[in-house]
């Protein structure tokens, strides 16, 4: 039934304008939705040809749909709740490497193609060094898009205009930059010439990227029910919040050529990325990172019990609005907007996010999300900063106790146990007994944790310490409703 809603929605492209490594959940509830709503709003006519990076996905279930399927994004924004579906129909092809490695190709001599996209994990852009040119299909995704990109610059005489565009999303860090690595390093091995090296460079473009958009993906407890308010069924039904954003690191005109921004799409065109990826971890992981483990102690359970807790709400707040955001140096209207979607991104009913999964690995979150903000805030301010230190101090009764005898043990009786790397949980076993201000100095100290001695920051261990007895003495709910002011 779902395939025969093609021709009724009305935006379904006459061409093929990008291959798309990945047909998961996020790249169809993130990328290909850009691209659907600049089909439709902006005439952008870009149709994605999806190649399955992997033997085993979900091609042939794609193509049984025409390359249709539901995307639902529901959440909070704009101060009420949502919930919006739409049938997304830029796919235009989809390709099973394994199955038909000529089809693959073909997507290489089509000329209407400008763009490649990925999604293939953090582990997927490696250099393995195992592919072979003559491999059908090459293992790696490197490899695959070497040979991809090989076959276009062979088909068209190594023509500069029929260079490719790369946009990797996968989650690591120059993504742009390591993809390209990758690519030339399978190159020289295949000795494919310096005339494909030059063209590499000159002709093609490796954007580094950062996306930012939470993907449920399929709704197994509740498809029935929402494929039958949609009046068919749809085994590819993908789900996300509301928010979107996708930071691209690359020349301003690629703007003219990705129109995404025209079709009101959240996308930012830069020149570097590592401000926007600095205030993700900062704003958005270093909130929740900073809220977990308190709230937690303090009777909560979820992010969104957090938000409508008022003093939990406040102390949310001030971490973001007083604390982190003086320590970045994007313009101040970006960061209060990027601060108020994560409120209401924090209040989604639909995502149920569990305090507890947040606390898994605390001990490193807190050291690349938390103590580089009080570190920058200290150099900014030369003071501390209250909440993100009165974190610190929780993190301590999360792992040593909230009692200093019972880790594992919140007010109201609850059995919990912290989850983190065997020698970090054995360290923080061994703390048990000794007052706050040994627990704080003892942990701090640590250089082994935390790549220095903590306790060398002025006022840093006597504050951890302080909110450590807060939270044993007035117990974490009378803390947290102190701190939050």
């Amino acid at each position: 039934m779902l395939p025969a809603l093609k021709v009724a929605h009305g935006q379904t492209p006459t061409r093929t304008r990008v291959v798309q490594f990945g047909e998961g959940g996020f790249l169809r509830a993130f990328v290909d939705a850009m691209i659907d709503a600049a089909n439709e709003k902006a005439g952008m006519d870009a149709g994605v040809a999806v190649v399955q990076p992997i033997p085993r996905g979900l091609v042939e279930e794609l193509r049984a749909q025409d390359g249709l399927y539901t995307l639902i994004l529901r959440g909070r924004t704009g101060g009420r709740d949502v919930s919006d579906a739409r049938v997304i129909t830029c796919v235009r092809a989809c390709v099973d490497p394994y199955a038909d490695f000529d089809a693959f190709l073909a997507l290489a001599r089509d000329p209407d193609v400008r763009f490649v996209v990925s999604n293939t994990t953090e582990a997927g852009i490696v250099y393995t060094g195992r592919d072979a040119l003559d491999d059908r299909p090459q293992a790696s995704f490197p490899g695959k898009l070497t040979r991809l990109l090989y076959e276009r610059f062979t088909a068209f005489g190594g023509a500069r205009d029929k260079g490719l565009i790369l946009l990797p999303v996968e989650l690591i860090d120059d993504n742009g930059a390591r993809l390209k690595a990758c690519v030339v390093q399978t190159a020289a091995q295949w000795g494919l010439g310096e005339a494909f090296t030059r063209w590499l460079e000159e002709a093609c473009i490796f954007t580094s990227t950062l996306v930012d958009r939470i993907v449920t993906g399929y709704p197994r407890q509740e498809a029935q029910a929402l494929c039958a308010g949609l009046g068919y069924e749809d085994r590819l039904l993908d789900a996300a919040e509301p928010f979107g954003q996708w930071v691209i690191e690359g020349p301003a005109w690629l703007e003219d050529e990705l129109p995404l921004r025209r079709a009101g799409q959240d996308v930012r065109f830069t020149q570097d990325v590592r401000p926007y990826k600095l205030r993700k971890v900062r704003m958005l992981n270093g909130a929740h990172t900073a809220t977990a483990l308190i709230g937690y102690l303090a009777g909560l359970d979820t992010v969104g019990e957090c938000m409508a807790d008022a003093a939990a709400r406040r102390y949310v707040e001030r971490a973001l609005y007083e604390e982190i955001m003086p320590t970045l140096d994007l313009p101040r209207d970006e960061l209060e907007a990027f601060a108020a979607a994560i409120l209401e991104r924090f209040q989604n009913p639909y995502n149920r996010h569990e305090l507890l999964s947040i606390a898994l690995n605390s001990q490193s979150k807190l050291r690349a999300r938390v103590l580089p903000t009080i570190r920058a805030y200290w150099t900014r301010r030369g003071e501390l900063p209250r909440v993100l230190t009165f974190s610190v101090g929780a993190f301590l009764a999360f792992y040593c106790g909230a009692d200093g005898a019972a880790p594992g043990l919140r007010a109201d009786g609850t059995a919990y146990a912290p989850v983190d790397d065997a020698d970090v949980l054995a360290f923080f076993e061994g703390l048990r007994g000794l007052s706050p201000l040994e627990t704080a100095r003892a942990a701090l100290s640590n250089a082994a944790l935390w790549g220095e001695d903590l306790t060398a920051w002025p006022g840093l261990a006597d504050a951890a310490a302080q909110a450590l007895s807060d939270i044993r003495t007035l117990g974490a709910r009378r803390a947290l409703d102190a701190i939050a002011g």
